[in-house]
């Protein structure tokens, strides 16, 4: 085992139960390590098990297989040199500043005295001198990003695990509050010797990372690594910054071998986890695309400056246009299809009647339920045979999320129908009993 290591995950591996009682594998033999000076994001799509292998490292939950360390140190429960900032901030709104950051040297047995020096210190340090008596309803929500910050900074980690930590904040605050951590890092202000950071956000990792850990999902595994030699700080707009970013979008959107050569993405089988995203965002990027300067072909990261959205957002909607073989989506590049040119230019009666062709050919969930509805004499049924079949595959809040999806996309494609009062499916222009 390499001695300048701070954490090791050897073949770990982790599987959640499903309702039918079989186990369904989130992570898969991961060998990771993150050494002693060194930042490293991981990148992947929801699904990917990315929050999942941060909680195993944190100590919060255990792996089902395989060995994770810290400083050699099998890690059992949280380990009291790891600590963690969530996207949510997850503070405890009746606290005050003061109370929230001091919680972790509280948990430690840190006497009262020694707590208050130390927070007032650190709230110093992350910008929020002056705050410690305000409660987090008074505070932005960059402000309240600070002080998660500085909750898991008092406690003076060797280890920092960041989950999404910029995600919920504007482009601009959270733009800030990562050259703060970084200044932090680079003049040896904070005891940190290493960063782990789970992002969605391609050019966050790039201006950040000394390595770039993209995985793949269902399960998630470690399938391309990146090394960034380029001191910080960095140039966003630099041509080494660009072509690294371009780099990764081209991982990102790598066509699996079952897809190559195919318009549309593989749904395999109705537990397939449909991307997160509506219709209207749908449109929008195809309009995007095929309208100049794109005119059919558009490179990703352009495309999401055009556009101004994040890539948690640009991801599933391209994904969702490659599924419904309105585009193809590879080496970070996104092209409109024959159909999807033809569907840019249509009506809007024919672009449903499009969607719901192509819903109910490449996606099995919506076939699913369109079949069950003709062959049920009523045409309706409830929405929770349909629940618990995604369960067989997804978490159960991922199965209701799944669902969601498909009711959106199946009415505006007019494949069926939903009543939200009763949680019914029916054939369109069926009346539910």
């Amino acid at each position: 085992m390499n001695p300048d290591n701070l954490i090791a995950l050897t073949h770990v591996s982790k599987s959640f139960q499903s309702a039918d009682g079989v186990p369904r594998a989130v992570l898969e033999d991961v060998d990771f390590a993150l050494a002693e000076g060194e930042i490293v994001a991981l990148l992947g799509k929801s699904g990917s098990g990315k929050s999942t292998l941060l909680r195993i490292i944190a100590g919060l939950i255990p792996a089902d297989a395989g060995g994770a360390r810290y400083r050699g140190r099998e890690i059992v429960g949280p380990a009291s040199g790891i600590a963690m900032v969530f996207q949510s901030f997850a503070l405890f709104p009746w606290l005050t500043v003061q109370q929230n950051v001091e919680l972790g040297l509280e948990a430690q047995g840190v006497a009262p005295d020694e707590r208050t020096q130390r927070a007032d210190a650190m709230l110093e340090l992350i910008g929020l001198s002056g705050f410690g008596g305000a409660l987090p309803r008074e505070l932005s929500g960059g402000m309240r990003q600070r002080v998660g910050i500085a909750r898991a900074l008092v406690t003076d980690p060797d280890v920092l695990l960041m989950d999404e930590a910029f995600s919920a904040l504007d482009v601009l605050t959270g733009e800030t509050l990562r050259n703060d951590i970084l200044e932090l890092w680079e003049e040896k202000r904070i005891p940190t010797r290493g960063i782990l950071v789970v992002s969605h956000n391609i050019q966050e990792a790039v201006m950040m990372a000394d390595r770039i850990i993209v995985l793949s999902s269902s399960p998630g595994r470690i399938s391309n690594e990146i090394r960034i030699d380029l001191q910080r700080p960095r140039d966003p707009d630099s041509a080494e910054v660009r072509g690294l970013i371009d780099e990764v979008y081209a991982l990102m959107t790598q066509r699996t071998p079952q897809a190559a050569g195919s318009g549309a993405a593989i749904a395999a089988h109705p537990g397939y986890r449909l991307p997160e995203t509506d219709v209207s965002r749908i449109e929008s990027v195809l309009e995007l695309v095929a309208a100049p300067p794109f005119n059919g072909r558009a490179d990703l990261p352009a495309l999401a400056e055009e556009a101004e959205l994040p890539d948690e957002e640009l991801f599933p909607a391209c994904e969702a246009l490659g599924l419904l073989g309105l585009a193809q989506v590879e080496r970070g590049d996104i092209a409109l299809t024959p159909l999807g040119v033809r569907y840019a230019e249509a009506e809007q009666t024919l672009r449903q009647e499009i969607f719901g062709q192509q819903l109910l050919t490449h996606v099995p969930l919506a076939a699913r339920i369109r079949h069950r509805l003709e062959a049920e004499p009523t045409g309706t049924l409830p929405e929770e045979p349909f629940v618990e079949l995604l369960e067989e595959f997804l978490k159960a809040d991922e199965a209701k999320r799944v669902l969601e999806v498909a009711v959106e996309w199946g009415r505006y494609g007019e494949v069926y129908e939903y009543d939200f009062h009763t949680g019914r499916l029916k054939l369109p222009d069926q009346e539910v009993e």
